[in-house]
């Protein structure tokens, strides 16, 4: 776990012009250069079809870099040391070219020959762009080679396999880093620190004192630029099938022999193997129509441009998911994401159950004597909080002081923001652990099909969309999955106060 010095090497952007490398993948590698996590000799090649050279868009970076928030001189600084640009064909993208560029920077700067390959690229292209590596043996060198493939990792089942055979013919899974940047989130992280490190969380993280957990990523944009993409995709693909699920298994997954890329995964993929079919009953698919967002009136979903007049597309998903295995029989785990909720909000709930016998129901919360005391509203509450404000808090009754016995909940509450400073984004942490060699935070071939076989049956059998409100917390049929315990769907809670 202790960071060793990195080894010199040239990272390769595909779609280094585009919106993610600018956004976030060049502002990760500039603040781990000036952290002193990259060797000096280290070289980052942006490789695109538009026609720059290295000048143009060593500017091209600069401004990327000062959108984020970073001072123009040590951007500058940075792109003229390390930053280098190849264009590439797109009707015959000539590989050798690349490969002769890239031993040609090597050679120059004294590198042994490591390479980092990134493809920020569109994913009809992601086997292509391998099958072009390997073809002119960009698969191996003198040092070592990785290749980094964003979401989504195919688009079913039968894509995802058809995909990972793909890549294997070039690359061993090894040098394969499947990129989830949920993964690489401090509080994320630190989930397995909060169950593994103390003995407190980890003895209660059972059947038998957790009553329901929900995993929510609320988002209150709608689809933007994104829509032609997303209306191929919708919310199963675009964050179910991934994002969720990946916090599903860290949030379930029993104790790992070691903390190292092999353990952890092998327990990840002992909870997709427990997850039990899904049925219609535990699924609801929404699609938002117009509404209002802190007082401004949006469109609906069917007005997005690049979305079809009749699409059935859903950008919300409420689900319940159980894991039948020893530890979780029973437990139901509540997955929802939706657009043009509320806020945007990323959090895991976990709900313990209530003590058998409730001395104190009878107590309002600050109510006088005659009146009468309002219902329990929850048992204790724990809030993994991913966003907007890492962190977490606990959520139990205390009494109130004073003559009126009465009961109050309040919050025992961390958040990164305030006790530490400079928290990397994800990018940043996953590009170190990649150039580390590091796949801990990254996604096994095993854990992609595992998942996509899971949610087969709904890809297959679309059960159809219903109508929900912009502004709102997606459509009342989901509310039906809350029964028990309907708190968890009334999104009351972030890592501090109730709302």
């Amino acid at each position: 776990m202790n960071r060793s010095p990195l080894d010199p090497c040239v990272v390769i952007i595909f779609g280094g012009t585009g919106d993610l490398s600018r956004r976030k993948l060049l502002p990760a590698l500039f603040r781990l250069s000036t952290e002193g996590r990259l060797h000096a000799n280290t070289l980052v090649l942006g490789v695109a079809l538009s026609a720059h050279d290295d000048a143009s868009f060593q500017q091209v970076a600069i401004d990327a870099l000062v959108a984020a928030k970073i001072d123009e001189a040590e951007a500058t600084a940075f792109a003229r040391a390390r930053v280098r640009y190849h264009t590439i064909s797109r009707d015959a993208p000539d590989f050798a070219a690349l490969g002769a560029h890239i031993r040609e920077l090597e050679a120059g700067s004294g590198l042994p020959g490591n390479r980092a390959f990134y493809l920020a690229l569109p994913p009809r292209v992601f086997a292509s762009t391998i099958d072009g590596l390997g073809a002119v043996g960009l698969n191996r060198s003198a040092g070592w080679t990785r290749v980094v493939v964003e979401k989504p990792f195919g688009k079913d089942l039968a894509s995802a396999r058809k995909l990972n055979a793909h890549v294997h013919e070039v690359y061993d899974e090894s040098q394969i880093y499947r990129i989830d940047h949920y993964l690489g989130k401090e509080t994320v992280q630190n989930l397995m620190v909060l169950r593994f490190a103390n003995t407190i969380f980890e003895s209660m993280w059972n059947r038998d004192r957790i009553e329901a957990i929900q995993i929510t990523v609320a988002e209150s944009l709608g689809v933007g630029t994104r829509a032609g993409y997303y209306d191929q995709s919708g919310a199963l693909r675009d964050m179910i099938q991934n994002h969720l699920t990946q916090l599903l298994t860290l949030v379930a997954m029993e104790v790992p022999s070691a903390y190292e890329a092999d353990a952890i995964r092998y327990e990840k993929i002992k909870v997709l193997r427990s997850l039990r079919p899904l049925t219609q009953d535990d699924v609801v698919l929404g699609q938002y129509r117009a509404g209002e967002i802190d007082g401004e009136p949006v469109p609906g979903y069917l007005e997005a441009d690049g979305v079809a007049p009749d699409s059935t597309t859903e950008t919300f998903v409420g689900m319940r998911v159980f894991v039948d295995n020893w530890r979780w029989q029973g437990v139901p785990f509540y997955l929802r994401t939706g657009k043009r909720l509320e806020k945007k909000l990323s959090t895991i709930t976990v709900q313990f159950r209530h003590t058998p016998v409730s001395l104190f129901d009878n107590f309002g919360r600050g109510n006088e004597p005659d009146q009468e005391a309002p219902p329990r509203e929850t048992a204790d509450v724990l809030v993994i909080t991913l966003q907007p404000h890492e962190g977490f808090s606990l959520h139990f009754d205390v009494k109130k002081p004073g003559g009126v016995f009465a009961t109050q909940r309040i919050p025992l509450h961390f958040r990164y923001d305030e006790l530490f400073e400079g928290i990397p984004a994800a990018y940043q942490t996953l590009l170190l652990d990649m150039l580390e060699g590091d796949q801990t935070l990254f996604v096994h071939a095993d854990e992609v099909e595992q998942s996509w076989a899971f949610y087969a049956p709904l890809f297959e059998s679309h059960p159809g969309v219903v109508g929900y409100d912009a502004g709102g917390w997606g459509p009342p049929e989901a509310d039906r999955f809350a029964l028990a315990c309907d708190h968890l769907w009334k999104d009351r809670w972030d890592n501090k106060e109730p709302t």
